[in-house]
């Protein structure tokens, strides 16, 4: 009974809308309103400024990397299955949010705390990846892509193909589907770039 309650857990701490809190509370805004309507970090950062995003993608880390990290301590059971279903529960309700009607993020932030608490050399390189590609490129939704697709690979070098690879694979699947769009942006040219120079291409 207990993984179950603690699996319930995960998804509620995951839902937490961290950004539509801190939207209505600095700004009196509803995020889902504004910017691209995401209630991610990234758009936090675009809508709200540094200042305000911080926060939300501190905490949005930390919803995935509680469950992932501590509830296995709680359970009494051994394995990697609720460890990884405990992470996997709390980005779903981070995108899926049953408080702000099943909308949510993309899960990148997420799923970085998850795979922090489960395989912390491999985030280590797929942040290295998204902070290169971000400061390089501007573009966040190409950084959160390719870092997406470095982490089950580096889990692969790293840890071998273990259920922490599977689930890697599955969370990179996802978050290139959560980004169509953006790609879709990026193809035509179109997609948001961050420290863009006053002057550059619209």
């Amino acid at each position: 009974m207990i993984p179950w309650l603690l699996l319930l857990a995960s998804y509620l701490l995951g839902a937490t809308p961290t950004s539509y809190l801190i939207a209505r509370s600095v700004r009196g805004i509803d995020l889902r309103e504004h910017g691209s309507g995401n209630l991610g970090a990234t758009n936090a950062f675009r809508v709200l400024g540094w200042k305000a995003a911080t926060p939300i993608f501190l905490f949005d880390i930390f919803k995935g990397w509680l469950p992932a990290a501590l509830f296995p301590l709680w359970d009494g059971v051994d394995g990697w299955a609720w460890p990884l279903a405990y992470g996997a529960a709390s980005v779903i309700g981070h995108v899926f949010s049953i408080y702000v009607g099943f909308r949510g993020g993309k899960g990148v932030a997420t799923g970085a705390g998850v795979f922090l608490a489960l395989a912390p050399t491999a985030v280590l390189a797929g942040l290295a990846v998204w902070l290169l590609l971000v400061f390089t490129t501007g573009y966040v939704s190409l950084a959160s892509i390719t870092a997406a697709v470095v982490l089950p690979v580096a889990v692969l070098i790293v840890q071998g193909a273990n259920p922490i690879f599977y689930l890697a694979l599955v969370l990179a699947a996802f978050v290139i589907y959560a980004h169509r769009s953006n790609v879709r942006r990026l193809l035509r040219g179109e997609e948001h770039r961050f420290r863009r120079k006053a002057g550059a291409d619209a």
